[in-house]
């Protein structure tokens, strides 16, 4: 198998964009270009297209990964896109990313368990699992690392929301209910703990009557 250069377009930093007949394009240094005898409609050779592959972006793309997740966790999704973003081509990233799985520097489980910990005092559970779904977390996985975590208190939660948005149970019109409800489904809260807490909420205000009456 051959492939013959359609272009080399400059880029940013001594590098350039090849593309192929076949479509794939490679980014890579100039240097390297030249040492390859690369330019516009030559015909590189499977041999030549196997060491830009393996031995250079592939080397190049585990070392961008590492780096990544030095600076931070990421899931596999959010390292998929970074590599997709910095011109690897699809093998390079999927040999890349299986090579940080192999020694669990990227784990999905673990990143989800972590960030519904360090959320779960503030957010629902349901709206957790929307942001991470957002950052390439499955379900399976989702539900995987909130097992293995205390739930969080979502009535404590409500009644924080009640505190903060000044909504009096007792004295609010159903319009004005609706809109506060609608606010907390948005949030992931579910209609039961919801209605639940609405609900103790009113048979307080109403003992607190009684007792004033008395």
């Amino acid at each position: 198998m051959s492939l013959q250069v359609m272009s080399v377009v400059p880029l940013e930093k001594g590098k350039a964009r090849i593309r192929f007949d076949d479509g794939t394009e490679v980014v890579l240094y100039k240097g390297e270009i030249r040492k390859l005898g690369i330019e516009e409609g030559c015909v590189v050779t499977e041999a030549v297209y196997d060491k830009i592959l393996n031995e250079i972006l592939g080397k190049r793309a585990i070392k961008r990964a590492m780096h990544l997740l030095e600076k931070q966790d990421r899931t596999e999704r959010q390292l998929y896109d970074k590599l997709k973003q910095n011109g690897y081509p699809e093998s390079c990233i999927e040999s890349a990313i299986a090579y940080v799985k192999s020694y669990h520097y990227i784990d999905d489980v673990r990143y989800a368990r972590s960030y519904i910990e360090s959320r779960k005092a503030a957010k629902s559970l349901r709206q957790i699992e929307r942001e991470l779904y957002q950052k390439g977390i499955t379900r399976e996985d989702f539900q995987c690392a909130a097992a293995q975590l205390e739930a969080p208190d979502e009535e404590r939660q409500i009644l924080s929301w009640i505190e903060k948005k000044r909504f009096c149970v007792a004295q609010a019109d159903r319009k004005e209910t609706d809109r506060f409800i609608r606010f907390l489904l948005y949030r992931g809260y579910g209609t039961a703990v919801i209605q639940k807490v609405l609900r103790k909420c009113a048979e307080f205000a109403d003992e607190n009557v009684e007792l004033h009456k008395n």
